[in-house]
C-alpha cells in the first residue's frame, strides 16, 4: 500500500513538473507571406529549427500571398496568446493592420523582409537591398561594357524589397554606367516565375533589341530567361535576379542567369527568433537589423548551393 501511494505521489509530481515546463515554454507566432517562394520557406525552416533547439513553440501560418487571409490568421494567433509575432507581410495592402492589432494586445512584433511604413515592427530584419542592388547594378555595368537597353520586371509594388531594390539599382547604374537605359518596366503581383515569363514576352514584342533584364526576384528572372529562349533573339541578353534561392543559384551555376544576390535567409530566420525572445523578456532590440547580400556568379555560387547562408 505504501509503495502504491509513493508511486502515485511521484506520478503526480512528474505531471505537475511537466505542466510547469509547458507553462514556461515560450510561444512565438510566425506569419509567412507565401511558402511557395523558396525565400520565405528558408526563413520558416530556420525559425522552426532554432525554435526546436531553444525549446520554443513556433506556430506557423501561411497566407499564400493573400493579405486579407493573413490579417485573419494573425488575429487567430493573437487569440491563441502567442507571446511574440514574427511577421512577413503578404503585400503592401493592409500590411499595417496585424502590427497594430499585435501591439494593442501587448505582443511585440519582429517584421522580416517587409516593414509597413505606417506601422513598423519593434525590430525589422531584412537584407540591405539598397546596397545589394547597387552592387548588382555595378556588375551589370561590367557585363554590358556600360551601354545597353534594360527591361525591369518589378516585384509587388509598394513593398519594402521592391522599393529598396529599385532605389539601389537606379543609383548603381547612375554612378557606374548611365549608358544603360531602362526602356520598360512592369510589376508582378506574386513575384512568380510564370509572371516573369508573361511580362517578358510582352515587353520583348515591343523592345526586341534589349540586352539586359533585371528580375527583382530569382523567380521573375527565371521566367524572363524562358521568354528570351522562346523569342530566339539574334543577340545575347544578360539576365540577373535577386534572392539567391535554390532554383536561382542552380540557374547561375548552369548559366541560365548571369548573376543574383544571395540573401542570408538562414541567418535572418534565426536572428528573427532571437530578437522575438529578447523582446518577450523585455529587452530592447534595434529598430533595423539590415543584413548584407553577396553578389553571386558562376565563380562563387558553389558553396551557396552546398550550404545556404
Amino acid at each position: 500500500m505504501l509503495r502504491r501511494t509513493c508511486l502515485a505521489a511521484a506520478a503526480l509530481l512528474m505531471g505537475t513538473m511537466t505542466a510547469a515546463v509547458a507553462q514556461d515554454q515560450k510561444v512565438v507566432g510566425l506569419a509567412v507571406a507565401n511558402l511557395q517562394a523558396d525565400f520565405f520557406n528558408q526563413i520558416k525552416q530556420s525559425v522552426e529549427a532554432a525554435g526546436q533547439e531553444m525549446g520554443v513553440e513556433i506556430i506557423t501560418v501561411d497566407a499564400k500571398g493573400d493579405a486579407a487571409a493573413q490579417v485573419n490568421q494573425i488575429q487567430d494567433l493573437l487569440t491563441r496568446q502567442v507571446q511574440a509575432l514574427i511577421y512577413i507581410p503578404a503585400g503592401a495592402t493592409a500590411a499595417s493592420v496585424p502590427v497594430k492589432a499585435a501591439k494593442a494586445a501587448g505582443v511585440p512584433v519582429v517584421t522580416v523582409d517587409r516593414n509597413p511604413a505606417d506601422a513598423p515592427g519593434d525590430s525589422f530584419i531584412a537584407t540591405n537591398s539598397v546596397e545589394a542592388a547597387k552592387d548588382l547594378a555595378k556588375h551589370v555595368c561590367e557585363l554590358t561594357g556600360g551601354t545597353g537597353k534594360l527591361l525591369v520586371i518589378q516585384g509587388q509594388t509598394g513593398t519594402t524589397p521592391e522599393l529598396d531594390r529599385d532605389q539601389g539599382f537606379k543609383e548603381g547604374l547612375a554612378e557606374n554606367c548611365p549608358g544603360v537605359e531602362e526602356v520598360a518596366r512592369q510589376a508582378s503581383t506574386m513575384w512568380a516565375q510564370d509572371e516573369g515569363f508573361n511580362i517578358t514576352q510582352d515587353m520583348l514584342q515591343r523592345y526586341p533589341d534589349v540586352n539586359v533584364i533585371f528580375g527583382r526576384a530569382d523567380a521573375l528572372a527565371l521566367g524572363a530567361a524562358q521568354a528570351v529562349k522562346v523569342a530566339n533573339l539574334d543577340h545575347d541578353v544578360f539576365i540577373v535576379g535577386f534572392d539567391g534561392d535554390v532554383a536561382g543559384l542552380k540557374a547561375v551555376q548552369d548559366g541560365t542567369l548571369d548573376a543574383t544576390m544571395t540573401q542570408r535567409t538562414q541567418a535572418m530566420g534565426r536572428l528573427a527568433l532571437e530578437t522575438a525572445l529578447a523582446l518577450i523578456d523585455g529587452e530592447e532590440a534595434p529598430a533595423e537589423q539590415l543584413q548584407p547580400a553577396t553578389l553571386t556568379t558562376q565563380e562563387n555560387v558553389g558553396p551557396f548551393i552546398e550550404q545556404h547562408p
